[in-house]
């Protein structure tokens, strides 16, 4: 399927043809998140020449054979019209068409072998959203599972943290709303059905602030108007756990989906899983007491996450995204022209710091230091010392070190 390339020509594909295109496939009838992106890496690794591929060319990826490949090539054609429609809706209800391609998806959900191919959101993801802890249980949690995920909630968002968490009754709702209300607090609530539509009902509330008031974003695989079916709620789980650091477990029996989400974060995410101990006389104890058993970090408070998260996965090859981001356009001949590629240089992670967070960052020596010699060195207040240690520990540029002190990363 590899199709000749020039240099000729150096255009930028629009960010909507993009996600038009990615939008195309994603509705292609047989064709789900893996095989599509095997689809697209085998043309390629451009999107636009996926679409214009021909039988003998998808026969030649992995999962597809001859057989079905007539099949799939008339799939991806006929989801044209059915792509236009959904990006027009989208457009009139202000929803954003996040693709695969696109710059703005997730790179934590982007380095995930099972991240759909197209996200739709209302509200925004912004760059603090990298640093994300999922927090999921039981829909019929007791009152101290609601206390208990409103507290994580809360910790985490002043921590600067963002909490993710699937919008459903019970630990999740609680989860957002300790979330929003710390000032500038960040939550994303991911849905098993279309984000036009409010499930359950009674949190429309809860997710109109987070998109009004900017405190986060209210996310799906699934078009607008795609009702809440049992089926699609394991797919947001995988969701959940790939825009997370790390997910932390409270209140759940042992069939439930929040453990499906805590063996996701593991398996299929390499990404670290927590719980938080209930009664033993609770039967939603069962699920954070058998993950604990099994190595999940047992936690009570947010600085026990923040202290054993490890650093942020390699994100290198999320950086380095598809040939669309540097000028793939498709044209009328169906000639695909891409400008090449140059290489992603190696960012430094202490480039970017500003702020307080430098000027604590600049305060640790590569000896020991202690939070109180940073707070003499800067003059800054020790709650802002502790919050930047916190969070250029998550980053990997300083790490913890015995007798609460810390040091540089090398």
């Amino acid at each position: 399927m590899r199709q000749a390339v020039s240099s000729k020509f150096n255009f930028m594909a629009s960010s909507k043809m993009l996600d038009l295109a990615y939008l195309q496939l994603s509705l292609a009838k047989g064709i789900g998140p893996i095989l599509a992106r095997r689809i697209v890496m085998a043309a390629s690794d451009s999107v636009y020449v996926a679409l214009e591929a021909e039988p003998e060319n998808l026969a030649e990826v992995e999962g597809i054979g001859t057989a079905r490949a007539h099949t799939l090539v008339r799939a991806i054609r006929s989801a044209k019209d059915d792509a236009d429609r959904v990006y027009e809706r989208c457009q009139k209800l202000g929803v954003n068409v996040v693709a695969f391609g696109n710059p703005q998806y997730p790179s934590l959900l982007r380095i995930a072998s099972d991240s759909p191919v197209v996200i739709f959101v209302r509200g925004r993801f912004e760059p603090r959203d990298l640093h994300a802890i999922g927090i999921v249980g039981s829909r019929k949690c007791s009152m101290y599972g609601l206390e208990q995920a409103e507290r994580f909630g809360h910790q985490l968002a002043e921590s600067g943290v963002t909490v993710m968490s699937g919008g459903a009754r019970g630990v999740d709702t609680s989860a957002h709303k300790g979330a929003i209300k710390t000032s500038n607090g960040r939550t994303v609530a991911v849905l098993g059905c279309g984000v036009d539509i409010a499930y359950p009902p009674e949190n429309a509330d809860l997710f109109a602030r987070i998109v009004d008031d900017d405190r986060g974003a209210v996310v799906s695989e699934f078009p607008p108007g795609t009702p809440p079916s049992a089926e699609n709620f394991p797919r947001r789980n995988r969701i959940i756990s790939g825009l997370s650091r790390g997910v932390v477990v409270i209140e759940a029996d042992v069939r439930s989906g929040a453990l499906i989400t805590a063996r996701q974060c593991v398996e299929d995410h390499n990404r670290q899983v927590f719980a938080v101990p209930g009664r033993v006389d609770n039967p939603t104890s069962a699920g954070p007491h058998k993950l604990i058993r099994e190595g999940a970090t047992l936690v009570t408070c947010a600085a026990d996450i923040l202290e054993a998260l490890t650093p942020l996965p390699d994100l290198n090859h999320a950086i380095d995204a598809p040939l669309e981001i540097y000028g793939a356009v498709p044209y009328p001949n169906n000639v695909v022209v891409i400008h090449p590629k140059s290489k992603v240089p190696e960012p430094d992670p202490a480039a970017s710091l500003t702020g307080d967070r430098r000027t604590v960052y600049e305060a640790i020596m590569l000896e020991s230091t202690s939070p109180d010699d940073v707070v003499s060195r800067t003059g800054l207040e020790v709650q802002v010392v502790m919050r930047e240690l916190t969070m250029l520990s998550m980053v990997g540029l300083v790490k913890r070190v015995a007798g609460n002190s810390y040091v540089r990363k090398k």
